[in-house]
C-alpha cells in the first residue's frame, strides 16, 4: 500500500475505534436490532443526501442492487447484530480482541477465493503477530472461555468471519464501476430495508420509552461517522489496496480506541499499550513486506 492508502486505513481505524464506545453507550437503552437498524438507516439517509447533492451516479441494474443486498447482509446485518449482541454480555475491550481475528479469516478466505491474493507465509506470520500484539495491548487477562461469555465471544468471531467474506465479495464493485459513496449507500440501504420488518416484529421499538440524549448522540455519531464516512473510506481502500490490506484496520482499531480514550476520556497509557502497539506495527510491516524485502536485498 502507498502512503495515501495507509492514511485512509488509519482514518478508518479512528472512525471504527469510536464505534465500540458508541455501541457501549447506546446498547444500555436500545434493543439490539433497533440499534443496528437506526445505525444503517440514518447512515443511508446521510449518504443519499450527499449523493443527490453531488449528482453522483446511482446503481441502475438489478444485478448491482442484488450485489449490494448481499454485501449489506455480510458487512452490516450479520456482523453488526452479532457485535451488538456480544457487547451486551462482554466488555468492549474483549470484543475488540476477538474482532481483531478478522484479518486471520480474511487472509484465509481471500487466499482460497481470490487469485491475486494468494496465501503466503509472510501474510500468515504478519497477521498472527498483529493479533498477538492486539491481545497483549488490551490484556491477555481479558481472554476467558468461562461461564456465560463463550457464546458472546463466538458471536464476535462470527462477525469477524462475516467481515472476511464481505471484503472478498466487495471486490466486485470495482468492476461494476460504482462510486465508493454509491456502494456505501447501497449496502446500508439494503441492510435497513431488510432489518425494518424484523426489527418491528422482534423489538417492537414503537412501544419503547424515549432514549436519553446521550444515547441519541451516540447513535448519530455511530451512523454518521462510524458508518457513513467510514464506509466511503472502506470501499476506496478495498478498490485500491485489496481485501487483505483492508482488514488490517482491525489491528489499528484498538490503538485508535486507546489513543482516543487518552485524549478525550483522560484514560492513561501504560508501557503495555506501547509494547502492544509496537508488536502490531511489526505485524503490519511483515504483511506490507517492503521494509523486509529492502533489508533482505541489502
Amino acid at each position: 500500500m502507498d502512503a495515501r492508502s495507509w492514511g485512509l486505513l488509519i482514518s478508518l481505524s479512528l472512525l471504527w475505534g469510536g464505534s465500540f464506545f458508541f455501541v457501549g453507550v447506546a446498547v444500555k437503552e436500545l434493543p439490539m436490532l433497533t440499534l443496528v437498524f437506526c445505525r444503517v438507516a440514518i447512515a443511508a439517509l446521510v449518504l443519499w443526501v450527499v449523493i443527490f447533492a453531488l449528482k453522483i451516479a446511482r446503481p441502475n441494474t438489478l444485478t448491482a442492487w442484488l450485489s449490494l443486498l448481499l454485501m449489506g447482509i455480510l458487512n452490516n446485518v450479520v456482523p453488526f447484530t452479532l457485535i451488538v449482541w456480544g457487547q451486551s454480555y462482554i466488555d468492549s475491550g474483549l470484543a475488540s480482541i476477538f474482532n481483531a481475528t478478522t484479518p486471520l479469516f480474511g487472509v484465509l478466505i481471500a487466499g482460497l477465493l481470490l487469485s491475486d491474493e494468494k496465501l503466503s507465509a509472510s501474510k500468515l506470520v504478519g497477521v498472527f503477530v498483529g493479533f498477538i500484539g492486539t491481545a497483549y495491548m488490551i490484556g491477555f487477562g481479558e481472554l476467558t472461555f468461562e461461564g456465560n461469555s463463550v457464546l458472546p465471544q463466538l458471536a464476535i468471531i462470527g462477525a469477524a468471519i462475516s467481515y472476511g467474506f464481505a471484503s472478498v465479495f466487495g471486490r466486485r464493485f470495482k468492476t461494476m464501476g460504482l462510486h465508493p459513496m454509491t456502494t456505501a449507500a447501497g449496502q446500508v440501504t439494503a441492510s435497513a430495508l431488510l432489518l425494518l420488518p424484523i426489527t418491528l416484529f422482534v423489538d417492537q421499538p414503537l412501544s419503547l420509552g424515549m432514549p436519553s440524549s446521550s444515547v441519541w448522540l451516540s447513535v448519530l455519531a455511530l451512523a454518521v461517522f462510524s458508518t457513513s464516512l467510514a464506509y466511503i473510506i472502506y470501499f476506496q481502500i478495498l478498490s485500491s489496496s485489496g481485501a487483505v490490506n483492508l482488514l488490517l484496520v482491525t489491528f489499528l482499531i484498538p490503538i485508535s480506541a486507546i489513543v482516543l480514550g487518552y485524549f478525550f476520556l483522560d484514560e492513561r497509557l501504560s508501557i503495555q499499550h506501547f509494547i502492544g502497539m509496537g508488536i502490531i506495527g511489526l505485524g503490519l510491516s511483515i504483511i506490507d513486506g517492503r521494509l523486509w524485502s529492502k533489508k533482505s536485498a541489502t
